[in-house]
Formats: C-alpha cells, sequence, structure tokens
C-alpha cells in the first residue's frame, strides 16, 4: 500500500477499484437484445446528426408536393403543406433528444443530491424529502402540464419543467434506497471510523456504487420523456410550429388522417423506435447489473 493510502483514511477504507462494471457494461450492449437496443438508440442519434444534410429544409413549404407518397425524392412522403416528412423527422429527434437529455440530467443531478441527503442524512431530513418526493409525484403529469402551459405558454422550457417534475422524484426515491443500504456497508463504516466526513463518504464511497442503478433509471425514463415531450407537442402544449417536433408531425398527420396516412406514420414510427430503443438497452442493463437477474452470476 502506498504512503498516500495510509494518510488517505478513505482510500484505506473504501473497496480497491475494479474494472467489473466495465465488464458488466461490455457484456450488456454484446447481449442481443442490448445490442437491438443500441442499434436503435444509435439509429436515431445519427439521425439527429444528420439532419442539416438534408437536401430539405424542415419548414420550406411545396404545395406541389402535398401528400406526396414515400419515394426517392422524398423517402417518408410529404404532409399537407409539402413539407419532407423525413427532414422534420430528422430535426424533431433533435427535440426529443433535446428535451429527453436536459429534462433527464437535471431530474439525475437532483435526486442523486437530495436521495443521497435522504439515505445518509438524520431522520427528520428523510422524512421531509420523502414528503417531498410524495407531493411532486402526487400531480397528474397532464394537469401539471396545463397548469404551467396556462402560466408560461407553450414552450420547451414548460416541457422540461414538467418531465422534471414528473421523473425528479423517482430518482431520488432510488437513490435514497441504495443509499441507506450502502450506508451500513463495511467500507462505509470504516471510512467513518477513520474520520472522514459525510461529504467525502458520500462522493468517494457511495456515489461510485450508484452508477449501476442510475443507468438503468436513465436508459428506462428517456424514452418516457420522449413520449412526454411529443404528447405535449402533440396537444399544442409544447413546441410551437412550424418548428418540427414528433408530436406536431403526429397532430398534423391525425388532422389529414384521411387524405394521407404517411404523416401520422412518419410521426409515430420514430417514437416506436426510440422508445424499443431505450427500453431493450435498459432491460439489458437491468439484467446485468441486477444480481438477482443475472443470468451468469
Amino acid at each position: 500500500m502506498s504512503a498516500q493510502a495510509f494518510n488517505d483514511p478513505v482510500a484505506v477504507a473504501a473497496p480497491a477499484p475494479s474494472s467489473s462494471g466495465w465488464r458488466v457494461l461490455r457484456s450488456a450492449i454484446t447481449d442481443p437484445l442490448g445490442a437491438l437496443g443500441l442499434s436503435l438508440v444509435l439509429l436515431i442519434v445519427l439521425g439527429a446528426l444528420l439532419a442539416d444534410f438534408s437536401p430539405y429544409l424542415p419548414s420550406k413549404m411545396a404545395m406541389p408536393a402535398r401528400f406526396a407518397p414515400p419515394s426517392f425524392e422524398h423517402l417518408l412522403g410529404a404532409d399537407h403543406l409539402g413539407r419532407d416528412l423525413f427532414t422534420r423527422v430528422l430535426h424533431g429527434a433533435r427535440i426529443a433528444l433535446g428535451v429527453a437529455l436536459v429534462a433527464t440530467g437535471i431530474s439525475l443531478v437532483g435526486g442523486l443530491i437530495l436521495g443521497m441527503a435522504a439515505g445518509y442524512g438524520p431522520r427528520w431530513l428523510d422524512s421531509v424529502l420523502l414528503l417531498v418526493f410524495d407531493a411532486l409525484r402526487s400531480f397528474p403529469t397532464v394537469m401539471l402540464a396545463l397548469a404551467l402551459v396556462t402560466l408560461t405558454g407553450p414552450s420547451l422550457y414548460a416541457v422540461v419543467a414538467v418531465v422534471v417534475i414528473a421523473t425528479l422524484p423517482g430518482y431520488g426515491r432510488v437513490i435514497r434506497a441504495q443509499t441507506m443500504a450502502l450506508k451500513s456497508a463495511e467500507f462505509v463504516l470504516a471510512a467513518r471510523a477513520l474520520g472522514a466526513s459525510a461529504p467525502r463518504i458520500l462522493l468517494v464511497d457511495v456515489m461510485p456504487n450508484l452508477i449501476g442503478p442510475l443507468l438503468i433509471l436513465v436508459s428506462m425514463d428517456i424514452p418516457v420523456v420522449i413520449t412526454i415531450e411529443a404528447g405535449m407537442s402533440f396537444l399544442g402544449l409544447g413546441v410551437r410550429p412550424p418548428t418540427p417536433s414528433w408530436g406536431t408531425i403526429l397532430n398534423d398527420g391525425y388532422s389529414f388522417i384521411r387524405e394521407s396516412p404517411w404523416p401520422a406514420i412518419a410521426g409515430g414510427l420514430p417514437i416506436v423506435i426510440a422508445t424499443l430503443g431505450f427500453t431493450f438497452l435498459g432491460e439489458a442493463l437491468r439484467d446485468r447489473f441486477d444480481p438477482r437477474l443475472r443470468k451468469d452470476g
């Protein structure tokens, strides 16, 4: 053991780092279900990155192409204003992934801080935070969206706020449970006996052991966030036209379903692909990180 380890009480108390977590992650994405999920996720991400390379502008109207069926010129057809649906779907992927990453990131950080504080802090703090989590979870998502949009107007900020309020309590509760389980672990007790402070124990000893559950939560919540954003845009509570969003594309398709089915298909297909991709990936991660579900454990 190095001299630095002797001088660092947490270095003595904490378990030695290993590559087992990376091996589990690698085995999850090489699993057939995980590989399929990762492929679908990468397809959505690649489409968002390459949206600007489309020969069409997402809001450019071309009435002669109105309700054009899929062809080499319009891969997913055209909508009621002659706008290329494939281009709008690619740009809508940016909106969906952007909202999902920002909102999930805020919920993750907030839930991590509050969950660790509830699980490691005094009983009164745990009771107060649990009350906050239950209060936030009691609001129906649609009613919350309507209330926020009434106050602020339809915007991406309102969508992000609704998603954060809807998902943060779930992160907080899971992190709280994991922190309470790790609180009595031998390496945490040893670090506390050697004089390590509570923030240092949480950052050095507890947080690294939360990576597995957090990865599972994020992969499972991203399709939920995408669905919330699409649903709010479909109802006119999210992205304002003519900005392309999967929800607005689906709404236009529903409005003109008798004239052409292609706009509705173009709006619903990427939502299905994104949901399946992140769900398959999350299931593979859960099977690998949860010892009770691992087949090779």
